[in-house]
């Protein structure tokens, strides 16, 4: 299986997500994280993650006469890069994107569920709206925001912190052709 087909799941993703920053969890910890995810489901996701490189074991411990493995993600491990998305058929993409939103559903439920969740006070925000952009200016957002984003995401779990899911999704909600003239 590749690097796409690997993290086209919305299961792996939700992994993904939950590892990151560092963060070590054993198959147990992310079960109680994922109530919705079977045991044996979880199971077989985090075996495929380890077996492609994205999970390595920070940690063997013996419980109850079992070995308990505590994972986390490698920091060198595969992503979809550039050329991995440019190799992607529309059918791909389309599975990618319905992966996404389905993670993000799922984190977003979990949320709610959680004592205490309180969308005010967290700075919950989930609101769209449309920007004109010509491909240069599409560019410099781009770019200001990878600026931007770039420190925060070296950010490491640490008292005062929280994790928050930021997703930036972009696509032309209508066929433009080049020469056509806009009001």
């Amino acid at each position: 299986m590749d690097t796409t087909d690997l993290l086209l799941h919305p299961v792996r993703l939700r992994v993904v997500h939950a590892l990151s920053g560092g963060r070590v969890l054993t198959t147990a910890q992310l079960c109680a994280r994922m109530p919705e995810v079977g045991k044996v489901t979880m199971y077989r996701h985090v075996a495929l993650l380890a077996e492609a490189g994205f999970l390595e074991v920070a940690e063997e411990q013996r419980v109850r006469g079992a070995v308990e493995r505590h994972y986390r993600l490698r920091q060198d491990r595969p992503t979809v890069d550039a050329d991995a998305a440019a190799a992607m058929s529309l059918d791909d993409h389309r599975l990618g994107f319905a992966a996404a939103m389905a993670v993000l559903i799922a984190e977003f439920n979990a949320y709610l569920d959680r004592d205490g969740a309180d969308p005010v006070a967290d700075a919950v925000a989930y609101r769209q709206g449309t920007l004109w952009l010509s491909p240069d200016e599409l560019a410099e957002m781009n770019h200001k925001l990878l600026t931007m984003l770039g420190p925060l995401l070296a950010n490491q779990p640490e008292p005062g912190r929280a994790p928050y899911l930021l997703s930036r999704i972009f696509f032309p909600t209508e066929q433009v052709r080049p020469d056509e003239e806009r009001p």
